[in-house]
């Protein structure tokens, strides 16, 4: 491997083994009959290396600081909703990524969270291999534990590049999947409340 490549992967202050995956992108160029030295792809092993280091940032967020205390008493037990998160992900079969939009909802038990720590909750699960039906339980039971809701609700609705780019190649294929939790499972009002909510002003996903 250029060694000015793989000592500037080394050096990077970063989470993952950049000076590994660095290495191992430059083989990778080479088997699909690359020069991994030519002008365009010198520093590329040392970028995708950084990439994966944002990209998979998940698992080194700690849920404890990712709350930070954001949990606040208050006399309310009517639905919150955040809905229109975007996400991006990759999923642990192709490495490809997956896109697209959460909804999140709970009823409260006298704890509410801080808004922004519902979408930063996503984006912890979302920046990990995953698959899509994983990550709508795992953001789910992490809210559930947090807050011990009445109930909750999350729809993640996704665009998969590995069925875009390859494999069947269904462009407009969409993937949506649901894990209801509590009265959001039990109180079929409560569940089409939620429902009717985020299909209300839907904007379709684009690439």
């Amino acid at each position: 491997m250029n060694s000015k490549v793989y000592e500037a992967a080394r050096l990077l202050e970063t989470g993952v083994d950049t000076a590994a995956i660095a290495q191992a992108v430059e083989q990778i160029l080479a088997a699909v009959g690359e020069d991994p030295q030519r002008e365009g792809l010198q520093d590329t092993p040392r970028r995708v290396a950084r990439a994966y280091d944002e990209l998979l940032a998940g698992y080194r967020t700690d849920p404890v600081e990712l709350i930070n205390d954001a949990l606040f008493d208050v006399e309310y037990d009517d639905m919150v909703l955040v809905r229109d998160i975007e996400f991006f992900s990759l999923c642990e079969h192709h490495m490809l990524p997956f896109m697209g939009r959460a909804h999140v909802a709970y009823i409260p038990k006298g704890k509410v969270i801080g808004l922004s720590k519902i979408p930063r909750i996503v984006d912890m699960f979302s920046r990990r291999l995953q698959v899509q039906e994983r990550m709508t339980r795992e953001i789910a039971d992490f809210l559930c534990e947090a807050l011990n809701p009445i109930g909750a609700g999350v729809v993640v609705e996704a665009l998969h590049m590995c069925s875009v780019m390859r494999g069947v190649k269904k462009h407009d294929a969409r993937m949506t999947t649901s894990t209801m939790v509590g009265s959001f499972r039990s109180n079929p009002a409560t569940r089409q409340e939620f429902l009717d909510s985020i299909s209300r002003g839907a904007q379709p996903l684009h690439i």
